[in-house]
């Protein structure tokens, strides 16, 4: 059996938190909805495929509600994403939103430090046994 990597235990609240937002969008809670978004973010920065998910889910989510701003503010950080992060380059605790720079390292909130911490164990320890 493979051991679980991050990415694989990480899936779950991300795809939590895009539901979510998905489900707020389609309720006309549009501001609810862009914060599960930057949640999202928040847990799947740290890995390639899910920081550039992410970004392209926000990047989509600016154009279905023609934020220009947004979407071009997406743009840039999913080139950032795709090329940075598997260099370990990202901002941790960062939304990901295009009000915010790129750069900014913010606090992450302690229900999602606690997925991240799970995930990071859970993964780690299987790569020991």
């Amino acid at each position: 059996m493979s051991a679980s990597t991050y990415r694989e235990r990480i899936r779950l609240p991300i795809e939590h938190e895009l539901e979510r937002s998905a489900a707020l969008e389609g309720l006309g809670n549009l501001s609810a909805a862009f914060q599960h978004l930057k949640r999202a973010h928040v847990l799947g920065q740290q890995d390639t495929h899910w920081h550039v998910t992410v970004h392209q889910a926000m990047l989509s989510f600016a154009a279905r509600h023609g934020d220009t701003k947004e979407a071009v503010g997406q743009v840039l950080r999913i080139v950032g994403a795709a090329s940075k992060t598997p260099l370990g380059l990202y901002p941790s605790g960062n939304t990901g939103g295009a009000n915010i720079s790129p750069l900014k390292t913010l606090p992450i909130p302690s229900d999602l430090q606690i997925l991240i911490d799970a995930a990071r164990l859970e993964s780690s320890s299987e790569r020991i046994q």
